[in-house]
């Protein structure tokens, strides 16, 4: 691949840094730090541009949050990056860096990818568990242990002068990149996509050398399908041993299994051949959910949301009898998508009149 030069002037345009300022603060125009920059949006641009022409950006300290992630409880900590300039410079940057990230991209690399994500990756699995079962007798279930945090800084930081030869744009992903004491922090907005651009060389091993009939990768959890068993020990071999010197190590609950004798537990679902079912936590997390909801008797913003999320894993899975057993009954779509709709006429009338009022001062 030809590395790419003249991407930092294109950082640094005008129209760049105020969309990068724009895409920051969507879903945070209520939080007064957000508010204040939003609304006076032409003053902030003119400033976060010359902190990027004369190079003066240093990264502020993280707030670090802990959280007990999904049912079961997983702690992660997560490194909260200031909204200005930190959030809005990682924007500038990444808009312009994405599409390289994106020309050597394997194209069933799914998290935190534009019209990828867990429904792309689920139609793909349920395609060629139908398809071809030959090729799909066996399973490999991988995962990387303590993925973010184990990502090599220098590793990351060749991976990069590899694709880009100009020094502006490396000195500013070097910035970001030693924002932390080690890996890359959970939390930024960089962070998934250097994620992603850290396993891309992995991607093309496993299908290239390896030549996996199938391979799905969802971040750091991984799928390989083979019609041979001794085939998948082997791959799973080679990819420790390749991992390795990437310095990352897999996790030791590896899976190795007969498609036909159990479902494959991955991304939200478990896939059989010919029908996909919700797991059962994230049942019982979404009928709880609802429950709680239709106590209450009226419905607001965050549970109209949260239900038309959950409506989103449902519809894309064989769970017709959950839908009309447990949701339909009890909550109204119809009411939920009415209270986000006005929600949002209400949030962009608010924040119209905001900027107005700022500008006559």
């Amino acid at each position: 691949m030809k590395r790419r030069t003249n991407i930092y002037k294109l950082i640094v345009e005008t129209d760049n840094v105020k969309r990068a300022i724009l895409n920051a603060s969507k879903g945070k125009k209520n939080r007064k730090a957000v508010k204040d920059i939003y609304n006076n949006i032409d003053y902030y641009t003119e400033e976060l541009q010359s902190i990027l022409k004369k190079q003066l950006y240093v990264a502020s300290p993280y707030i670090e949050m802990h959280i007990l992630d999904g049912t079961r409880k997983k702690e992660r900590i997560i490194y909260k990056p200031k909204f200005y300039p930190d959030q809005c410079i990682h924007w500038a940057l990444m808009q312009q860096i994405e599409p390289l990230i994106m020309r050597g991209m394997y194209e069933f690399c799914c998290a935190s990818v534009k019209n990828r994500g867990i429904h792309h990756a689920s139609r793909h699995i349920k395609k060629i568990l139908v398809r071809d079962r030959k090729n799909t007798k066996y399973c490999l279930k991988l995962d990387v242990k303590k993925f973010y945090p184990s990502i090599d800084k220098e590793i990351l930081k060749r991976k990069f002068m590899r694709i880009i030869k100009e020094r502006e744009t490396l000195n500013l992903i070097d910035i970001i990149i030693d924002s932390s004491d080690s890996g890359v922090p959970i939390g930024n907005f960089t962070s998934q996509w250097f994620a992603n651009f850290y396993l891309q060389n992995l991607d093309h091993y496993i299908k290239q050398e390896l030549k996996a009939p199938y391979y799905i990768r969802y971040m750091d959890d991984m799928l390989v399908f083979h019609r041979n068993k001794k085939e998948l020990h082997k791959i799973k071999d080679k990819i420790e041993e390749y991992l390795k010197k990437e310095h990352l190590k897999l996790k030791e609950n590896w899976t190795l299994f007969k498609v036909d004798s159990r479902p494959i537990d991955f991304i939200g679902y478990r896939f059989y051949r010919g029908h996909t079912t919700l797991r059962k936590s994230n049942f019982l997390r979404i009928k709880r959910r609802i429950k709680k909801i239709y106590k209450k008797g009226k419905i607001n913003y965050t549970d109209a949301s949260c239900i038309l999320s959950y409506y989103g894993w449902i519809k894309h899975c064989d769970s017709n009898k959950f839908n009309e057993k447990y949701l339909k009954p009890y909550i109204s779509l119809k009411k939920c998508k009415g209270v986000v709709r006005n929600e949002t006429k209400n949030i962009q009338r608010y924040s119209t009149r905001k900027r107005v009022r700022y500008r006559r001062h």
